[in-house]
Protein backbone atom coordinates (compact mmCIF):
# COMPACT_ATOMS: atom_id res chain seq x y z
CA UNK A 1 0.00 0.00 0.00
CA UNK A 2 1.41 3.61 -0.91
CA UNK A 3 2.27 6.07 1.69
CA UNK A 4 -0.41 8.91 0.87
CA UNK A 5 2.43 10.95 2.69
CA UNK A 6 5.76 10.02 1.61
CA UNK A 7 4.86 7.67 -1.69
CA UNK A 8 6.87 4.54 -0.08
CA UNK A 9 5.35 1.41 -1.25
CA UNK A 10 6.09 -0.38 2.27
CA UNK A 11 3.54 -0.43 5.41
CA UNK A 12 2.44 -2.45 8.02
CA UNK A 13 -1.01 -2.91 9.30
CA UNK A 14 -1.62 -2.27 12.79
CA UNK A 15 -5.17 -2.78 13.67
CA UNK A 16 -8.20 -4.29 11.39
CA UNK A 17 -11.64 -4.73 11.76
CA UNK A 18 -15.04 -5.31 9.97
CA UNK A 19 -16.75 -1.89 8.81
CA UNK A 20 -20.30 -1.08 7.44
CA UNK A 21 -22.14 -4.67 8.87
CA UNK A 22 -19.18 -6.96 7.66
CA UNK A 23 -19.13 -5.40 4.29
CA UNK A 24 -15.71 -3.85 4.34
CA UNK A 25 -12.63 -3.93 6.12
CA UNK A 26 -10.89 -1.14 7.64
CA UNK A 27 -7.18 -1.29 8.18
CA UNK A 28 -4.98 0.86 10.17
CA UNK A 29 -1.52 1.40 8.67
CA UNK A 30 1.63 2.79 9.36
CA UNK A 31 4.46 3.82 6.65
CA UNK A 32 7.74 1.81 7.44
CA UNK A 33 9.24 4.68 5.91
CA UNK A 34 7.75 7.91 7.75
CA UNK A 35 6.06 6.24 10.45
CA UNK A 36 2.69 8.33 9.56
CA UNK A 37 -0.23 6.44 10.08
CA UNK A 38 -3.52 6.61 7.61
CA UNK A 39 -6.64 4.55 7.11
CA UNK A 40 -7.50 1.61 3.98
CA UNK A 41 -10.42 0.35 3.40
CA UNK A 42 -10.99 -2.92 1.82
CA UNK A 43 -14.09 -3.88 -0.06
CA UNK A 44 -15.10 -6.96 -2.14
CA UNK A 45 -15.44 -6.42 -5.74
CA UNK A 46 -18.73 -7.50 -7.13
CA UNK A 47 -19.07 -8.33 -10.94
CA UNK A 48 -21.79 -6.42 -12.08
CA UNK A 49 -25.02 -8.69 -12.93
CA UNK A 50 -27.38 -8.10 -16.06
CA UNK A 51 -30.89 -8.64 -16.27
CA UNK A 52 -32.18 -9.99 -19.42
CA UNK A 53 -36.47 -8.64 -19.59
CA UNK A 54 -39.12 -10.15 -21.02
CA UNK A 55 -38.99 -8.40 -23.84
CA UNK A 56 -35.31 -9.07 -24.61
CA UNK A 57 -33.63 -5.59 -23.28
CA UNK A 58 -31.38 -5.52 -20.76
CA UNK A 59 -30.76 -3.43 -17.44
CA UNK A 60 -28.01 -3.48 -14.59
CA UNK A 61 -29.95 -5.85 -11.76
CA UNK A 62 -30.83 -3.91 -8.95
CA UNK A 63 -31.18 -5.30 -5.42
CA UNK A 64 -33.13 -2.74 -3.77
CA UNK A 65 -36.03 -2.58 -6.85
CA UNK A 66 -36.47 -6.32 -5.90
CA UNK A 67 -36.85 -5.19 -2.41
CA UNK A 68 -39.10 -2.51 -2.96
CA UNK A 69 -41.00 -5.27 -5.01
CA UNK A 70 -41.41 -8.00 -1.98
CA UNK A 71 -42.29 -4.83 0.21
CA UNK A 72 -45.07 -3.50 -2.06
CA UNK A 73 -45.94 -7.78 -1.89
CA UNK A 74 -45.96 -7.71 1.49
CA UNK A 75 -48.39 -4.31 2.33
CA UNK A 76 -50.15 -4.50 5.34
CA UNK A 77 -49.03 -7.55 6.15
CA UNK A 78 -46.90 -8.92 9.18
CA UNK A 79 -44.04 -9.51 7.49
CA UNK A 80 -40.66 -7.86 8.94
CA UNK A 81 -38.82 -5.51 7.00
CA UNK A 82 -35.42 -7.71 8.52
CA UNK A 83 -37.17 -10.94 6.72
CA UNK A 84 -37.60 -9.14 3.53
CA UNK A 85 -33.99 -7.98 3.60
CA UNK A 86 -32.64 -11.32 4.53
CA UNK A 87 -34.42 -13.16 1.86
CA UNK A 88 -33.19 -10.28 -0.74
CA UNK A 89 -29.41 -11.02 0.32
CA UNK A 90 -30.02 -14.37 -0.16
CA UNK A 91 -31.33 -14.36 -3.42
CA UNK A 92 -28.25 -11.62 -4.39
CA UNK A 93 -25.64 -14.07 -2.64
CA UNK A 94 -27.23 -16.92 -4.78
CA UNK A 95 -26.90 -14.83 -7.97
CA UNK A 96 -23.46 -13.50 -7.22
CA UNK A 97 -22.38 -17.06 -6.52
CA UNK A 98 -23.77 -18.56 -9.93
CA UNK A 99 -21.12 -16.95 -11.75
CA UNK A 100 -23.50 -16.20 -14.70
CA UNK A 101 -23.64 -12.14 -15.66
CA UNK A 102 -26.73 -12.33 -17.31
CA UNK A 103 -30.07 -13.53 -15.47
CA UNK A 104 -33.33 -13.63 -17.01
CA UNK A 105 -35.84 -11.74 -15.12
CA UNK A 106 -38.06 -15.11 -14.84
CA UNK A 107 -35.36 -16.12 -12.94
CA UNK A 108 -35.28 -13.92 -10.39
CA UNK A 109 -39.05 -13.68 -10.21
CA UNK A 110 -39.27 -17.51 -9.40
CA UNK A 111 -36.51 -17.23 -6.62
CA UNK A 112 -38.96 -13.88 -5.02
CA UNK A 113 -41.70 -15.84 -5.32
CA UNK A 114 -40.03 -18.96 -3.55
CA UNK A 115 -38.80 -16.96 -0.45
CA UNK A 116 -42.15 -14.97 -0.30
CA UNK A 117 -44.19 -18.65 -0.25
CA UNK A 118 -42.37 -19.57 2.60
CA UNK A 119 -42.37 -15.75 4.44
CA UNK A 120 -46.40 -15.03 3.59
CA UNK A 121 -48.78 -17.07 0.84
CA UNK A 122 -50.97 -13.42 0.70
CA UNK A 123 -47.61 -11.59 -0.36
CA UNK A 124 -46.34 -14.72 -2.86
CA UNK A 125 -50.24 -14.69 -4.10
CA UNK A 126 -50.09 -10.86 -4.73
CA UNK A 127 -46.64 -11.22 -6.57
CA UNK A 128 -47.35 -13.74 -8.61
CA UNK A 129 -50.64 -12.03 -9.81
CA UNK A 130 -48.25 -9.36 -10.85
CA UNK A 131 -45.34 -11.18 -12.10
CA UNK A 132 -47.04 -13.98 -13.97
CA UNK A 133 -49.58 -11.14 -15.22
CA UNK A 134 -52.80 -13.07 -14.23
CA UNK A 135 -55.57 -12.38 -16.83
CA UNK A 136 -58.62 -13.21 -14.88
CA UNK A 137 -59.61 -14.41 -11.66
CA UNK A 138 -59.59 -18.33 -13.07
CA UNK A 139 -55.85 -17.49 -13.86
CA UNK A 140 -55.70 -16.66 -10.11
CA UNK A 141 -57.92 -19.03 -9.19
CA UNK A 142 -55.71 -22.09 -10.12
CA UNK A 143 -52.41 -20.48 -8.16
CA UNK A 144 -54.28 -20.50 -5.05
CA UNK A 145 -55.13 -24.25 -5.68
CA UNK A 146 -51.57 -24.85 -5.91
CA UNK A 147 -51.11 -23.57 -3.22
CA UNK A 148 -53.69 -25.54 -1.29
CA UNK A 149 -52.53 -28.47 -2.52
CA UNK A 150 -48.96 -28.28 -1.03
CA UNK A 151 -50.57 -27.93 2.12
Amino acid sequence: MKCPFCGYLESKVIDSRPAEEGATIRRRRECLQCQKRFTTYEVMERIPLVVIKKDGSRQTFDKMKMLNGMIKACEKRPVPLTDLQKASDEIDLSLQNSMEREISSDRIGELVMLKLKDLDEVAYVRFASVYRQFKDINTFMEELNKLLNEK
